[in-house]
């Protein structure tokens, strides 16, 4: 079923707040509501920032140590899977031969896993093999983002991307490709697993009411200061302020938002998003401008949002409707903006 909202004023007084955008977060809360201490924690990492709140942090937890824990967890994380770093599991990866088994922690794997996983539910909307296709279109490390390649340059690289190409295995555990050129990047998904890592580790710790973000996606579980259940505003594209196009309750699920208006390019009068459909090697251009998924985790919420971004409004809804997924869209209209929601969002939103 089709849930298409006519546009509403925003909710002024949203207690606990976090605005989820693709590429920034803010995390506010109300200090009128302020009903339960609050300990926060916040730093650079993968590229972005992050921030961490905690309403009910046990007596024996010290925030410097945790601060410390955090740290670590997202260095393991880095060592693991970035890019930019050559001795990285996954930099070990990509360099390696065609048809060897490369051993890699079991978190590397299971990313994959997901990543993979993701990439077959969607049909190859979204694929974790496309980028030298970003890095083609010069959305990639170091790129200027001003590229508009001939129709050989992109058939050419797009012949060297597949996710089927990748196998991961669990126990023990593993990654292979089938071909020498395949190049596995997991930025499209790691800064999820990242809020989810850091999550659980509160967890494990005695902290259950908690938001942790990276760069735009979160997780959030238990009460805010304000009392109540989170409450995460879901920005209004193209705007510089950071206003909020909708509010939604956070509790005990991860939260990813994927947009098209922060990282592009326009030439001869054509937009170019960094959003790049697999199947076409080229940019999307459907007049979505963002979705936002609700999901267990903030990994499998952070690789859906993006493939619902390749999909569109339309094919998007049929999917998220299909696998009951909590997705909400934004799409341009003449004057402003149109609003849809799968049935799984609607007890998300705030009324």
């Amino acid at each position: 079923m089709t849930h298409t909202f006519t546009r509403r004023d925003i909710i002024e007084r949203a207690g606990g707040l976090a605005l989820a955008t693709p590429f920034l977060s803010l995390a506010a809360c109300d200090g009128a509501d302020r009903g339960r201490p609050l300990s926060r924690l916040s730093g650079a990492t993968m590229g972005t920032t992050y921030q961490i709140s905690i309403t009910d942090k046990p007596a024996h937890v010290n925030m410097e140590r945790l601060a410390e824990d955090v740290e670590n967890i997202l260095e393991t994380v880095n060592r693991q899977m970035s890019l930019h770093r050559p001795d990285s599991e996954l930099s070990r990866f990509n360099a390696g031969e065609a048809e060897t088994l490369t051993a890699v922690s079991g978190d590397t794997a299971k990313v994959a896993a997901q990543a993979i996983d993701i990439a077959e539910r969607t049909n190859g909307a979204f694929d974790p093999t496309i980028g030298p296709l970003v890095d083609l279109w010069g959305f990639g490390a170091g790129g200027d983002g001003l590229k508009v390649p001939s129709a050989d340059q992109i058939q050419k690289v797009r012949a060297e991307t597949g996710f089927a190409t990748v196998q991961a295995r669990a126990a023990p555990p593993r990654l292979r490709k089938r071909a020498r050129s395949t190049h596995l990047d997991l930025c499209g998904i790691a800064k999820g697993f990242g809020v989810d890592r850091l999550a659980d580790h509160l967890e494990a710790i005695g902290a259950g009411y908690y938001l942790v973000e990276i760069g735009g996606e979160l997780r959030g579980r238990g009460w805010s200061p304000r009392g109540g259940v989170w409450r995460v505003g879901i920005e209004r594209p193209g705007t510089e302020s950071g206003g909020a196009q909708r509010v939604v309750r956070l509790n005990g699920k991860g939260l990813a938002t994927s947009g098209d208006y922060r990282i592009f390019f326009e030439k001869d009068g054509r937009h170019y998003s960094h959003i790049l459909d697999p199947r076409t090697g080229r940019p999307v251009n459907h007049g979505l401008a963002s979705v936002t998924v609700i999901a267990p985790t903030t990994m499998e919420a952070d690789g859906l949002s993006t493939a619902m971004m390749v999909l569109g409004a339309v094919e998007g809804l049929k999917l998220a409707e299909r696998e009951t997924i909590a997705a909400f869209f934004i799409t341009r209209q003449e004057r402003g903006f149109s609003e849809t929601a799968s049935t799984a969002f609607l007890p998300y939103l705030v009324a």
